[in-house]
């Protein structure tokens, strides 16, 4: 009998899956001082599903309170109107509009959702079955200024956000 790890990933993608947030990750890389040094950050909280027989078939929810960068005064910033504006607009959102399976990758096209204000993103996400379990990597780039996160004094801050979600997939029934 064949395992989920021993099954080729378009085999088990079929039903309903939930993100495990134990295991999984959501992180951005932004460069800033015109290129010579890079933030790094990730969400503590956020919820995921993927299921390829509804629409839509993948939605990411993230807290934008829970932002960490390791250094405090930037994340209350990060927070603040400047970027998140996290009181006003608690959720961060990612919808696809479309998944194309091809072999152990998905093809997705959606939207990113923050600040009452979305942007289109196209990624591949790669797919394998670990312990049971599917693990999702997906990389994408994000033109987080068109969300309305412009603060960048001097012009110090790329315009460009790297988002990377590395997620570990669980059955569900519900």
């Amino acid at each position: 009998m064949k395992t989920l790890a021993d099954q080729h990933p378009a085999d088990t993608l079929p039903g309903r899956w939930q993100l495990d947030p134990q295991r999984s990750s959501v992180e951005f890389r932004v460069e800033h001082t015109w290129g010579l040094g890079t933030v790094k950050g990730h969400f503590d909280q956020y919820d995921g599903r993927l299921d390829l027989s509804t629409d839509p078939a993948i939605e990411l929810r993230i807290d934008a309170a829970s932002v960490q960068t390791g250094n405090r005064r930037r994340d209350k910033h990060l927070r603040s109107p400047s970027f998140f504006d996290a009181e006003s607009h608690p959720t961060v959102r990612f919808v696809s509009d479309s998944v194309v399976v091809r072999g152990d990758t998905l093809k997705v096209c959606g939207r990113l959702s923050a600040r009452d204000r979305s942007i289109p993103l196209e990624l591949d996400a790669h797919v394998r079955g670990v312990d049971g379990r599917l693990k999702i990597e997906a990389e994408t780039r994000a033109q987080h200024r068109e969300l309305g996160m412009t603060w960048s004094p001097l012009g110090i801050i790329s315009p460009r956000s790297e988002l990377l979600v590395t997620g570990y997939l669980i059955p569900t029934t519900d």
